[in-house]
């Protein structure tokens, strides 16, 4: 029995350090078609998208409230063309209130290990690509959880140093898994630095001192390698005209690389304005009159078949701007250099060599719903509910908003609407009347809006980058409390022994802790005061 996604991720916890109990919901969209994450690509690769939600709420002691204390949000794209799964890790976010160590690795871990190793991969591919772009916040899926005085994030550096160790480890639990079979090629890079000083500047930031026993990493992107194929598939063409950006970078939601191919594909739009066509002086001659409905004709095919050739080019300057060159101007781009230290990661791993399951090699349609998912809808409710209805700034606000989004999650998987995240009605005065036939504000003050990262703006209609639009054969799944119990929710209880110090040093999950917390021996020389002589 292959085993889902919610017990994988409840055995990783249950080996965490401490008496509490672990309270989980992973809620999996069934599949849809998406045109998302290449929409430049010509032609446009069949795509098909999941969305992933996890909240993680924790228990100290039976009689105690539960508390989130941590969530991650991804997206994972199928590429059957060329047998290749995305996964991106979009947010991962912490409330700082948990009561021993934080879960937040053991289950980011946890989640790419699970798509990672073959044997429990719940989508068809041979070559899996996990990507993410690290960027260090106060708060990410928590609101106002950057208040709470015991949350301390992790820094620029620190941060790109945590999703690199986090990755190696990832890989290394694949290859032991696989016998060594499984071939992982990770990649990372830090716009606007050098190899050396990326490299020195993660050595600084880690704890670990095993960095070198872990796989090697390169530096760079990997648009450039051929020995794993890349998601979308390219037509093998000698001509210099046939290359498109677009076939190579994804597009992913509040992404850098996002904004720059919006910007490049944009920079000439050839559907702009053009000057006017130059009108024919009247003629009344019918010979005349013969000769032009006949260069209207030819002109008009002529037409048809430049537009054609017009519609397979690629748009803007996609087609002049390789991948090499993408990422030297990204280093210059400022929301990567803004002061702070950004990173690109992605982790390949191709498991082609081994031996496919049969009945998954038998899957009649990528589309299909499996057991234990649900609708996007009902996805998409849950994570507005998250981030606009709720708050996480004291543990009391987070003991109701925990309590508000679980009690949400079952009231939809059984059919209940739930409105108790909405806010509560109040008496309506006459110059809330006045303001409400004034044409509506965006919400949130000026100075908020300041503060809101940057986010992906809407494409163009000049680009004509259309969403598939052919309907999705297999009905929406239908959630019910016996899908809410075997697939969504569960819980575990963790009565493990907390690490003690060995030799004068804490051992923390297979690494030494004491490296960060020890004081260096400082050698204080004591001198002799001179007297003074009394005249």
């Amino acid at each position: 029995m292959t085993i889902n996604l919610r017990d994988h991720l409840l055995a990783a916890l249950s080996t965490l350090s401490g008496v509490r109990d672990f309270h989980i919901h992973v809620l999996v969209s069934a599949p849809k078609k998406s045109s998302s994450l290449f929409p430049f690509a010509k032609p446009r690769p069949k795509i098909y998208l999941q969305d992933i939600l996890i909240l993680l709420s924790e228990q100290p002691t039976p009689a105690a409230p539960r508390v989130l204390v941590a969530a991650v949000e991804a997206f994972v794209f199928n590429i059957p063309a060329t047998s290749c799964a995305v996964l991106y890790v979009c947010k991962v976010d912490s409330t700082g209130q948990s009561s021993g160590k934080s879960p937040t690795t053991c289950l980011v871990r946890a989640l790419l290990t699970f798509y990672g190793d073959p044997a429990t991969r719940p989508v068809a591919a041979d070559h899996l690509w996990i990507q993410l772009f690290a960027r260090a916040q106060g708060q990410y899926l928590f609101p106002n959880s950057a208040d709470f005085q015991n949350k301390r994030p992790l820094s620029d550096v620190k941060l790109c140093g945590w999703w690199k160790r986090v990755l190696s480890q990832v890989a290394e639990e694949i290859k032991f898994k696989t016998d060594s079979k499984a071939v992982a090629k990770p990649y990372y890079l830090l716009p606007g630095y050098s190899q050396l000083e990326a490299e020195y500047s993660l050595r600084l930031s880690s704890v670990s001192t095993s960095d070198s026993d872990g796989p090697s990493w390169v530096y760079g992107h990997p648009y450039s390698q051929s020995d794993i194929p890349l998601p979308c598939p390219i037509e093998s063409s000698s001509d210099k005209k046939a290359h498109n950006l677009g076939n190579y970078i994804p597009y992913f939601e509040d992404d850098p690389k996002s904004r720059f191919l919006d910007e490049i594909a944009y920079t000439t739009d050839g559907d702009g304005v053009r000057s006017p066509a130059r009108k024919r002086s009247r003629t009344t001659s019918s010979a005349t009159h013969n000769e032009e409905a006949n260069q209207k004709k030819e002109g008009s095919s002529e037409g048809k078949q430049s537009q054609n050739t017009k519609d397979e080019r690629p748009l803007g300057e996609l087609g002049k701007v390789t991948a090499d060159e993408f990422w030297e101007r990204m280093s210059f781009r400022q929301e990567c250099i803004a002061g702070a230290v950004t990173g690109f990661f992605t982790l390949i791993i191709s498991t082609s060599s081994l031996c496919e399951d049969a009945a998954r090699r038998s899957i009649p349609s990528p589309l299909a719903p499996q057991p234990g998912q649900v609708s996007a809808q009902l996805n998409k409710r849950i994570m507005t509910s998250l981030t606009t209805a709720v708050e996480f700034s004291t543990i009391e606000r987070s003991v109701r908003a925990t309590e508000t989004l679980e009690s949400a999650i079952k009231g939809l998987c059984d059919g209940i609407t739930c409105g108790s995240t909405a806010p509560p009605p109040s008496t309506i005065t006459r110059s809330e009347v006045a303001i409400g036939r004034q044409t509506p504000e965006p919400e949130g003050s000026s100075t908020s809006r300041l503060l809101v990262p940057p986010s992906t703006p809407p494409r163009q209609k000049g680009g004509k980058v259309l969403d598939d639009v052919s309907p999705n054969p297999f009905p929406e799944p239908v959630t019910s409390l016996e899908t809410y119990h075997s697939y969504i929710y569960g819980s575990v209880s963790v009565s493990n022994p907390i690490p003690a110090r060995v030799d004068g040093k804490n051992i923390v999950d297979g690494q030494d802790s004491s490296a960060s917390t020890t004081v260096p021996q400082v050698t204080i020389l004591t001198a002799r005061k001179k007297k003074k002589r009394n005249d």
